[in-house]
C-alpha cells in the first residue's frame, strides 16, 4: 500500500483550529492499468488540463442559513484545491498522468495547493507558475441539501494558458472549454496546437447566462475530438427537444458526443464507430455534487484511451460520478481505485443481478497491484512545514488542544 502522511496546521483566522490531514499518495498508470515506468512508450502524459485554481473551503451542517447580524457554526469544515483542479485530481486518482497548466499564488493558500497537487496527488506541475505578490483565488462554499452556496474572490491570471503551455507537451488528451476557446480568441490556442499534434481534445461548454446559446460558440467543435455538455445545454444549442435528439445533431460536429441527463444517467454517440449507448445513473445518496461532472469527465477519458466499447466507458464514468457526489470535499472527495473495487466488493455481496451485469467488466480493468490503488483522502488545510505561526495573545509554551466535535471545526463529520 502507498505511505500516508500526517501533518497540522495552526491559523489564526476565526474558526480555523488544528486538524489533522490523511491524504494517500497516487501510483500513475498507463492506459493499460500497469504502473508506469520510464519505459513506456507514447506521449509525456495521458492529459494536459489548463485553467483556473482555487482555494475551497466548504462548510458543511448547518443549522441554518447564516442571515445578516448572526454567526451559525457548522458540524464540518474541509478544504481542498478547486476549480481546474478538481479535474486534475480526479484524472490523477484514477491513474492518468496528469499536468496542469495554471497559476498558483505565492500565498499559504497557493503554497498548500501545490504540495498537495503535486506531491499528494501525483500531478504534473511543470506547466504552472507560483507568481510573487498576486494571491491565490479563495473560495467558501456552504454545502446543503446536495448543493451549494459560494462566495469567491480572486483575479484574473495575469499569464494566459497559451503562455503556460508555449512549450509542446505530447499528451493523449486534453480538456478545453469552448466559450473561452470562441471569446478569447489567439489567448486560447494551446488546445489547437494540442490537437494538431495528435492530442485528443474534450471539449465542454459553460452556461449561456445571455440565454442566447449562439451556435457559433459550437463551431471551434471541428477540431475537437468530443464534447460533454449536460442535457440543458446540448438542447438549448441545438433546438431540440430532448437529450438524444440533440446527441443525434452534435455528432454531426463532433465525432464523440456525450451528454449528461442527471438523474436520468447518460447519452453518447460515437460517429466514428456507429455506437449509441445510455446508462441509467447508480442510485446513492447524495451528499454534495460539486466535482461530478469533473470525475464524469475523467473517466470517460480513462475508457477512452483504454478504448474501452462506449457503453462501458459510459457505466464506468456513471459509478465514478456517483462515488463522487457521496463525499463532501469537491476535488478530494474524487473515487480512486480502491473506492471503486470496495463499492464492487459491496455490490456483489449485495446481489443486485442488474448493476453486477453491467459492471461485470470491473472484474477485468480493477488494478491487481496493491501498490496502484488510491483511496480518498479527507480535505483539511494545513500551515506550509517550513513556516513557524506564534499565536497571538497565547503563552507560547503552552500548546493548544485540537477542538472537539462540539466546536464543530472537524472535518467532512
Amino acid at each position: 500500500m502507498a505511505p500516508s502522511i500526517s501533518v497540522t496546521f495552526e491559523h489564526d483566522l476565526t474558526h480555523l483550529r488544528s486538524l489533522t490531514m490523511m491524504i494517500t499518495h497516487t501510483v500513475p498508470l498507463d492506459v493499460e492499468g500497469f504502473p508506469m515506468n520510464a519505459s513506456t512508450a507514447g506521449p509525456e502524459v495521458d492529459v494536459v488540463l489548463a485553467g483556473s485554481l482555487f482555494f475551497d473551503m466548504v462548510l458543511t451542517g448547518l443549522s441554518s442559513p447564516p442571515s445578516p447580524g448572526t454567526e451559525v457554526y457548522a458540524d464540518g469544515m474541509g478544504s481542498s484545491p478547486g476549480g481546474i483542479a478538481n479535474l486534475a485530481v480526479a484524472a490523477s486518482r484514477l491513474g492518468l498522468r496528469t499536468a496542469l497548466a495554471s497559476t498558483f499564488g505565492d500565498d499559504a493558500y497557493g503554497r498548500w495547493c501545490w504540495k498537495v497537487l503535486e506531491e499528494h496527488e501525483g500531478i504534473d506541475l511543470r506547466r504552472s507558475r507560483s507568481l510573487e505578490d498576486w494571491h491565490t483565488a479563495v473560495t467558501v462554499s456552504i454545502a446543503e441539501h446536495g448543493d451549494r452556496s459560494m462566495i469567491t474572490h480572486g483575479h484574473d491570471s495575469p499569464i494566459s494558458a497559451d503562455e503556460l503551455l508555449a512549450e509542446p507537451l505530447s499528451a493523449g488528451a486534453a480538456f478545453a472549454e469552448l466559450s473561452g476557446m470562441a471569446s478569447q480568441g489567439p489567448r486560447e490556442e494551446w488546445w489547437r496546437v494540442a490537437a494538431a499534434s495528435g492530442t485528443r481534445v474534450f471539449a465542454d461548454v459553460g452556461w449561456d447566462a445571455t440565454g442566447v446559446w449562439d451556435t457559433a460558440t459550437l463551431d471551434p467543435l471541428s477540431s475537437c475530438y468530443a464534447f460533454t455538455p449536460n442535457m440543458v445545454e446540448a438542447m438549448a444549442y441545438t433546438r431540440t427537444d430532448s437529450p438524444l435528439a440533440a446527441a443525434r445533431s452534435l455528432s454531426a460536429r463532433v465525432p464523440l458526443v456525450v451528454v449528461t441527463c442527471g438523474e436520468d444517467g447518460a447519452i453518447a454517440i460515437d460517429s466514428s464507430t456507429g455506437e449509441e449507448a445510455r446508462v441509467p445513473r447508480v442510485p446513492v445518496t447524495l451528499l454534495d455534487a460539486t466535482g461530478a461532472g469533473d470525475v464524469f469527465a475523467a473517466s470517460f477519458v480513462l475508457g477512452t484511451l483504454r478504448e474501452w466499447p462506449l457503453a462501458q466507458r459510459l457505466s464506468f464514468s456513471a459509478l465514478c460520478s456517483a462515488l463522487a457526489v457521496q463525499q463532501f470535499g469537491g476535488s478530494l472527495a474524487s473515487p480512486g481505485w480502491g473506492d471503486i473495487a470496495d463499492w464492487w466488493s459491496r455490490n456483489r455481496a449485495d446481489g443486485d443481478r442488474e448493476l453486477s451485469s453491467r459492471y461485470r467488466f470491473l472484474d477485468d480493468v480493477l488494478p491487481s497491484d496493491p501498490a496502484a490503488v488510491v483511496r480518498r483522502a479527507d480535505a483539511t488545510f494545513h500551515w506550509p512545514d517550513d513556516v513557524v505561526v506564534e499565536p497571538i495573545g497565547r503563552d507560547t509554551q503552552t500548546p493548544s488542544a485540537p477542538p472537539t466535535r462540539s466546536e464543530g471545526n472537524h472535518s467532512h463529520e
